[in-house]
């Protein structure tokens, strides 16, 4: 089981509208906490600025004309927690070994402070200890060549700069593998194959432009005001045009409700709040698929009534005649479910679907907005298409203010993938890679994320070197790839901060620190700036401007070129330590492979907003083996039948992880879910009145959470203290990562493996924590604060 020390909570439903207060004084918190008050409040004013850095938190778009305060609460967050004056270093490993630090929160390894010195895991002591930097490349190269090439994993976050990604899949091409993992594959891999299969490009089509000329906007799956703030200023905008907002979502967040402008003295200082979504439907879990079938379902009938009635057409059939195919399918799959079926599946009533649809049929331009609610299924990459379905009936892919828009999360996570950071050789230039660095790129795939968890629990996988991340801590089945991680030969970490994936340290161990996005990054002297990709396809130059942490933390770009240096033969035909003094080289290689994208690189990126990737679909261009956009039919409405269970198991709920509006990722800032209401504490699981009621429990009662499948494999979580909360009924919530060990590896989306981690089957268990438990786990004033 996987243990979670127990911490009672402090639940009060959350009254107020995102933004406002609230995130003000959020803010103002963590600066505190975190006694980033001498340099964090100057860099805010320089955050998502021409001049400036571009956030490390998500990857939202960064506008050309900046608000005075171009940061959301989430990103100040992650700027106050980069720029801490705290700090873990040698010291800190001297008194504490990896055994007993296993035992510490995520809150409280990261929240010690940045990493910085280099550290060897000493075996025989259980403790890091500190050596050079030279020591440390040669070290790591020398174990690298023992191994085959195939049984190291190449590992990036979404955080890497577009010039440290192109670096880093070159040093692992160079050393003979493919296995380029990514966070990508944990979250929108659904969105990169589905994209790419119906429209041609495995991108969105919108850009920030378009949400000023749209007239509808629809959103699934995704929680604008946690995980991208900043998109509610356009959002807001939106609303005051009297744009319509549809919301499918199983529960009722409060950004997408309700928003006041903390840039907005007027709002600050009145009562009155924007209301963001005109509409609210609250699908089950895994309810999508079905609820846009009814929407289809909706608009087939309008179009053939208005036919009938010689009125003017709902579908654009001159749009779908010209650019697309497979609509019949698409028809056959709507007309063959009754209305009763897709109610009952999507736990909405016809009524609420056909409004949406009757809104659709009205406006010119929409849009569609999602995040991993849709792509975390197993059958995640048919939610995509039959999102793209519906925009293709009405024409809306390739015109201003209309297309599909996916919110990446980490901030340069669609970068790295477009500069050649995937397992797929196909999907790389490699005549251009070989031609130019002397370099063979191995002709078979490597190993996305689920593979390389695969290879490591079957002992393939001897190697593992992170760029950034938490890996271990992020991906799936973790009871059961913690102790199979220690099998590893070797594993390398370039971090910021101290996570639990350095605390399993395999036989060899090291934690290489390195400067954050924040911090000006000199080579020789010579300040270098960086350039990343947004969610809308745009790349723009940013430079850190904060002082370092430590004089003995080094640039990625440098701990990547000394790597490659100590481990590679030589006879590849990579400047590596040019690039390393010259970032500018670096970009100029990118551009000569990708010279479509990346052309006259290094004068575009400082263009106001800076210049967004080509995209054929934009222009109506569609790179399909057909040349059309392609309709989809879904294989059937059940968008996670891998882990189904017979109907009568009324004891089996669906489960899906989530994010508090105190964390990044697998980054926890604190123990308060402000949105949520919920107060000192991560262990709770949301659920309906009824089926609280049903199973003879009580709000306040604590559970464990167990897999309803698999009985042979133990997956439980515990315990967790029940919240009766606004979710439909036979769904459940509880906060990811600490419920990752629920999800089976194996839980994953069809061809995109990414792991389908919002639809889980779990039953309950009531337990009672001891009150030893208890007070062991209250939190403290720092953690609730």
């Amino acid at each position: 089981m996987n243990i979670i020390h127990p911490q009672a909570a402090r639940y009060r439903p959350y009254a107020d509208a995102s933004g406002g207060w609230g995130s003000a004084f959020s803010v103002m918190n963590i600066l505190w906490r975190q006694q980033a008050l001498a340099q964090a409040p100057l860099a805010l004013f320089k955050q998502n600025k021409p001049d400036g850095f571009a956030c490390v938190s998500c990857a939202w778009a960064k506008p050309g004309n900046p608000h005075a305060l171009e940061f959301c609460e989430n990103g100040a967050k992650a700027t106050a927690w980069e720029l801490t004056s705290k700090k873990t270093g040698p010291d800190f490993f001297a008194q504490h070994p990896v055994s007993e630090l296993r035992n510490w929160s995520d809150y409280d390894l990261e929240r010690h402070g940045r990493l910085t010195h280099p550290l060897r895991f000493d075996a025989a002591s259980g403790h890091y200890q500190a050596v050079e930097w030279e020591q440390a490349y040669r070290e790591i190269g020398a174990q690298l060549r023992t191994l085959a090439p195939d049984s190291v994993v190449f590992y990036a976050s979404g955080r890497a700069s577009l010039e440290a990604s192109f670096m880093w899949q070159l040093f692992a091409r160079a050393f003979g593998t493919n296995n380029l993992p990514d966070s990508s594959n944990m979250c929108h891999e659904s969105t990169s194959v589905g994209l790419q299969e119906s429209i041609g490009v495995p991108v969105g089509t919108v850009t920030l432009a378009d949400f000023e000329h749209t007239d509808c906007i629809f959103f699934f799956g995704q929680n604008v005001g946690s995980n991208s703030p900043r998109m509610l200023h356009p959002l807001q905008e939106a609303r005051k045009r009297q744009v319509p907002i549809i919301t499918f979502n199983p529960i009722r967040e409060r950004g997408l409700e309700r928003f006041v402008n903390p840039q907005s003295p007027t709002e600050m200082l009145g009562p009155e709040s924007t209301i963001i979504s005109t509409q609210y439907h609250q699908v089950k879990i895994g309810g999508d698929t079905a609820a846009v079938m009814g929407i289809i379902k909706a608009l087939l009938a309008m179009d053939r009534e208005a036919s009938a009635q010689g009125r003017a057409a709902v579908l654009d059939h001159a749009f779908i005649a010209q650019h697309t195919e497979g609509l019949d399918s698409v028809v056959a799959e709507a007309d063959g479910h009754e209305w009763a079926q897709l109610e009952r599946r999507s736990g909405l009533d016809r009524g609420a679907m056909e409004a949406a649809a009757t809104v659709y049929a009205r406006s010119d331009k929409v849009m569609i907005v999602y995040g991993m609610g849709m792509t975390q299924h197993r059958h995640g990459v048919q939610n995509v298409q039959m999102l793209v379905n519906l925009l293709l009936l009405r024409g809306n892919i390739g015109k201003v203010g209309a297309g599909i828009c996916p919110v990446r999360g980490h901030s340069n996570v669609q970068g790295q993938r477009t500069v050649g950071i995937t397992e797929d050789p196909a999907k790389v230039p490699k005549d251009k890679l070989e031609a130019l660095f002397g370099i063979q790129v191995p002709p078979h795939k490597g190993l996305a994320t689920v593979d390389a968890c695969k290879g490591i629990l079957d002992g393939s996988v001897k190697g593992f070197i992170g760029l950034g991340g938490n890996f271990l801590r992020a991906v799936p089945d973790t009871s059961r790839m913690e102790p199979a991680w220690e099998g590893l030969s070797l594993n390398v970490q370039v971090a910021t901060k101290l996570n639990r994936t350095h605390l399993f340290p395999g036989s060899n161990g090291w934690l290489l620190p390195c400067l954050g996005r924040i911090e000006s990054d000199r080579q020789d002297g010579v300040e270098q700036v960086y350039s990343t990709e947004d969610s809308t396809g745009c790349v723009r130059a940013w430079k850190g401007t904060s002082t370092p942490a430590s004089e003995h933390l080094r640039a990625e770009v440098a701990i990547i070129a000394a790597l490659a240096q100590a481990t590679l033969s030589g006879a590849e035909r990579v400047p590596w330590e040019a690039w390393r003094r010259d970032y500018a080289l670096i970009r100029a290689a990118i551009a000569e492979v990708y010279p479509q994208i990346f052309h006259d690189m290094e004068t575009r990126m400082w263009e106001p907003g800076g210049f967004h990737r080509p995209l054929g679909a934009y222009e109506r261009k569609w790179t399909t083996p057909s040349g059309k956009a392609q309709f989809v039919a879904p294989q059937g409405l059940d968008e996670d039948d891998d882990v189904a269970t017979s109907p009568s198991r009324r004891d089996v709920l669906q489960l899906m992880t989530l994010r508090s509006n105190d964390q990044f990722n697998t980054t926890v800032y604190g123990y308060n879910d402000r949105f949520r209401g919920v107060q000192g504490t991560r262990t709770v699981i949301f659920l309906n009145r009824s089926d609280i009621v049903r199973f003879g429990l009580a709000a306040g009662d604590w559970v464990t959470v167990r897999t309803a499948i698999e009985p042979e494999v133990l997956r439980e979580v515990g315990p967790l203290q029940i919240i009766a909360y606004d979710i439909p009924a036979g769904c459940a919530a509880a906060y990811y990562p600490e419920c990752n060990a629920l999800v089976p590896l194996w839980h994953h989306a069809e061809r995109s493996k990414v792991p389908a981690a919002k639809s889980v089957p779990v039953t309950l268990r009531k337990v009672q924590p001891g009150p030893a438990d208890l007070e062991h786990a209250l939190p403290t004033k720092d953690q609730v604060a």
